[in-house]
C-alpha cells in the first residue's frame, strides 16, 4: 500500500526509528511501585459499576435491585454497535441501582449498579473458545465483545470495533511503552504475564493478517523488553523494538511516526495509514476472554506517590472504591495538608472530588502525591510569554494562543487553531514557568464546543422537522383546493353534458327545501295548513314534478294569507268587545238601568250585538263593577250627611254665642 514500507522494515531491523516533534523528559518516579510483584487485594464489601466505561453508549440494564449475580454475569447487553457490556466483579446482590459519583474530572454522578459482595467469588460459566484458530473472525469477535472489552491504554474505544477493521493493516503496533512518570502497571504486566500478552498478539494478527508485527517498550523498562522477547521469538514477523524514552512516546501518533515515520491525518485514523494499534493491557484481556473465557472484571492499578507508605501495583476488581484501595497502600496523611487524590499518572491524570470514585476499565493509576510533590492548580500565574509550551508540544499547535481563546470562551478561534488535534498530554502544562494548568483549560473548552455543537445539532434537527411540517400543511392545502377545483369543473361539466337536467335538479332542491321551511312556518303560527309529506317532496325531481311542487307552494302561500285574514278579524272582535265593556261599564256607575236602555237603543246594530256579547261573557265582572260603584256612591253620601251635620252644629254653636 506504502512505497516505503521496505524501507521501515529496513530500518527496524537496524534499530534505527525516527523521531516526533517537541516532548519532555519529566522525572520518573517509577522505582516507587515497580519493585514488587503485582497482588491481589481483598474484597470491599460494596462495588459501585458504572454503566458505561468506554467511548460510545452503554447498553440496557439486565438486572435489577435485589437480584443475586456472580462473578463474571453481565449487567448491561451489548446489542448497539458502540455499547460494551460491563460485569459483576464478584458474587454478590444488587443493593442499588442509582446515580453515584463518576470517575471523571467533574465526578458528575451517573447510572451505577452497586453490588454487595457475599464473599464467596462465585464465578458464572465460562465460554472460552478452545481453539481460536479454527474459528471465524466474527465469532472471535464477538467474543471480545461479549467480554466487555475496550482500550486500556486511557482512550477506552471499544476492542471489537477496531478489530472489525476491513481496511489492509501492514502494521500491527503493540504499545508497551508506558511513557508517564510513576505510572508502572504495564511494567510489571510485561515482567510476569509476558506470555498471555503474547497469546493476545496471536489472536490479533488472527483477525487482522497484518504484514508486520511490532512490539514497542520503552528503553526504560529492560525487564520487561527482556521477557516479551523471549515470549515472541518464535515468531519472525514481530520485531520487539527499544523506543528511547521520551514523553510522549506512547501516544498513538507520536509511537507511529517514531516507529514509521508516517504522520495520521489530522482528522484521520491510525488504519489511513497502514497502522493498528493496541496496549498491551488490551492484549492480556483479549487472551483471558478468548483462552479462558473470562470477562473483563479487573485490571492491574498502580498504587504510588510520597502520600503512600506502600506504593505497589494490584490486581483491582473494577467498581473497586479508590479508599478501598489507599487503605490497602497504608495511605500516610500526615504527608498532606489538603488530601489530594490524582487518578492517572502527574500528566495527563485528574483530581477526583470523593474518595468513593470506582476503579473502571481506563484507570491505570491512583497517585497520592505530598504537599510538595506536585504542583497546585492554585499556583497559577500571568503567563509570561515565554513560548515554552510552544517548543515542548508534540502536536505542534500554539499552546499559548490556546490557553487565551480557552480562557476568552472563544471557542471558534480555538476551534480553528486546531484545539482538537491536542493530546491532552500535559507537555505543555510541566514546561510551564507560570505552572498554568493548560490541559485543564482545554478539556474544558473542548466540553463546551461539543455541548455548543450538540446545541447546534438539536436546533437544526428542530428546524428541519418545523420546515416538514410547513412543507407538509402546504402540500395538503394545496391538494384540498386541487381536489374541490377539479370536483367544481366535473360538476360543470356534466351540467353542460346532460342538457340542462342538472339546473332542474337543483331547481327542484331549491323547490322542496322551500316547500318545507314555509309548512314549518304555519305549522309554528297555529294553520291547519297541510305541511307536504316526504313522499310529495321526494316526487319533485323531474320539471313536470318540479311546477307540480310549485304548485303546492302556492297553494301553501294562499292558505298563510286567509290564515292572516282571520286572525286580523279576531283581532278586531276582541277590540270592539273591550271598547263596549268599557263604556258599558261608565254608564252603569250613574243609572245602571238607563245606561242599558240607552245602550240597546243606540246601538241597535252590530255594536249592540257585541256589547250584548261583551256583557254576557263578563257579567261576573260587571257585578262586581257595578257593586263597587254603589259602595263608593254610598260612602259619598255618608260623607256628605258628616259634613252636614259638622256644619250644622257649628250653626248651632255660633247662635248660642250670639
Amino acid at each position: 500500500m506504502f512505497a516505503d514500507y521496505d524501507k521501515i522494515i529496513e530500518r527496524l531491523s537496524l534499530k534505527q526509528l525516527w523521531d516526533f516533534p517537541g516532548g519532555v523528559h519529566p522525572a520518573q518516579e517509577k522505582e516507587l511501585s515497580n519493585q514488587s510483584n503485582i497482588e491481589a487485594l481483598a474484597l470491599p464489601e460494596l462495588f459501585y459499576v458504572p454503566v458505561k466505561q468506554h467511548i460510545g453508549i452503554h447498553g440496557d440494564l439486565l438486572v435489577n435491585e435485589g437480584d443475586k449475580v456472580l462473578k463474571g454475569q453481565a449487567l448491561t447487553s451489548r446489542e448497539q454497535a458502540m455499547s460494551v457490556p460491563v460485569h459483576a466483579p464478584s458474587s454478590g446482590t444488587v443493593k442499588s441501582i442509582k446515580e453515584h459519583v463518576s470517575a471523571h474530572p467533574s465526578g458528575i454522578p451517573e447510572l451505577t449498579v452497586c453490588i454487595e459482595a457475599d464473599g464467596k467469588d462465585t464465578w458464572c460459566d465460562l465460554k472460552p473458545i478452545v481453539d481460536y484458530t479454527k474459528a471465524s473472525k466474527t465469532d472471535v469477535i464477538q467474543a471480545i465483545c461479549d467480554a466487555g472489552i475496550s482500550g486500556m491504554g486511557g482512550a477506552g474505544f471499544p476492542t471489537h470495533i477496531k478489530s472489525s477493521n476491513v481496511k489492509p493493516i501492514e502494521f500491527l503496533i503493540i504499545n508497551g511503552i508506558e511513557c508517564e512518570p510513576y505510572i508502572t502497571s504495564d511494567d510489571r504486566l510485561m515482567r510476569e504475564h509476558a506470555w498471555q500478552i503474547r497469546q493476545g498478539i496471536d489472536i490479533l494478527v488472527h483477525i487482522l493478517s497484518p504484514k508486520q508485527v511490532i512490539v514497542a517498550v520503552e528503553d526504560n523498562k529492560p525487564e520487561a523488553f527482556e521477557t516479551l522477547s523471549i515470549a515472541c521469538q518464535q515468531k519472525e514477523n514481530y520485531h520487539l523494538i527499544s523506543v528511547p524514552t521520551k514523553y510522549p512516546a506512547g501516544g498513538e501518533k507520536q509511537l507511529i511516526q517514531v516507529l514509521t515515520s508516517r504522520e495520521v491525518p489530522a482528522h484521520g485514523l491510525p488504519v489511513d495509514v497502514g497502522c493498528i494499534m493496541y496496549n498491551v493491557g488490551t492484549c492480556y484481556a483479549i487472551a483471558d476472554a478468548i483462552v479462558e473465557g473470562k470477562p473483563l472484571i479487573e485490571r492491574v492499578v498502580t498504587l504510588t506517590g510520597q502520600g503512600l507508605s506502600n506504593a505497589k501495583n494490584v490486581w483491582a476488581r473494577l467498581g473497586t472504591p479508590v479508599s478501598h484501595l489507599i487503605d490497602s497502600a497504608a495511605y500516610d496523611a500526615s504527608k498532606q495538608k489538603e488530601a489530594r487524590f490524582i487518578m492517572g499518572g502527574p500528566m495527563m491524570g485528574f483530581a477526583i472530588t470523593s474518595l468513593q470514585t470506582p476503579v473502571v476499565k481506563i484507570t491505570n493509576c491512583i497517585l497520592v502525591p505530598s504537599d510538595n510533590e506536585l504542583p497546585h492548580i492554585d499556583d497559577e500565574r500571568a503567563c509570561i510569554r515565554c513560548s515554552a509550551c510552544a517548543d515542548a508540544c508534540p502536536a505542534s499547535l500554539l499552546p499559548q494562543q490556546l490557553f487565551w481563546y480557552s480562557k476568552a470562551k472563544e471557542l471558534d478561534k480555538a476551534e480553528e487553531y486546531n484545539l482538537f488535534d491536542c493530546i491532552e498530554c500535559g507537555a505543555c502544562a510541566y514546561v510551564c514557568p507560570s505552572e498554568i494548568p493548560l490541559v485543564h483549560y482545554y478539556r474544558q473548552t473542548k466540553a463546551d464546543i461539543r455541548n455548543q455543537k450538540e446545541e447546534k445539532a438539536k436546533s437544526d434537527r428542530a428546524k428541519i422537522r418545523f420546515e416538514a411540517r410547513k412543507a407538509r400543511l402546504q402540500r395538503e392545502k394545496e391538494e384540498r383546493e386541487e381536489k374541490h377545483r377539479l370536483a367544481a369543473e366535473a360538476r360543470k361539466a356534466s351540467m353542460k353534458s346532460d342538457g340542462g337536467a342538472a339546473k332542474d335538479k337543483i331547481a327542484a332542491a331549491l323547490a322542496r327545501a322551500k316547500a318545507k321551511k314555509e309548512a314549518l312556518a304555519k305549522k309554528a303560527s297555529g294553520t291547519e295548513a297541510t305541511e307536504p309529506t316526504n313522499e310529495q317532496v321526494e316526487k319533485t325531481d323531474s320539471p313536470a314534478q318540479a311546477e307540480s311542487a310549485g304548485a303546492i307552494a302556492d297553494k301553501a302561500e294562499d292558505q298563510k294569507k286567509a290564515a292572516a285574514a282571520e286572525k286580523k278579524k279576531k283581532v278586531a272582535a276582541t277590540i270592539a268587545k273591550a271598547k263596549a265593556k268599557k263604556a258599558a261599564q261608565a254608564k252603569e256607575a250613574d243609572t245602571p238601568s238607563e245606561s242599558a236602555k240607552s245602550v240597546e237603543q243606540a246601538e241597535p246594530t252590530e255594536k249592540s250585538t257585541a256589547t250584548e256579547q261583551a256583557s254576557a261573557s263578563s257579567s261576573e265582572d260587571a257585578k262586581k263593577k257595578a257593586a263597587a260603584a254603589e259602595k263608593k256612591k254610598k260612602v259619598a253620601a255618608a260623607v256628605a250627611r258628616a259634613k252636614a251635620k259638622k256644619k250644622a252644629e257649628a250653626a248651632k254653636k255660633e247662635n248660642k254665642e250670639s
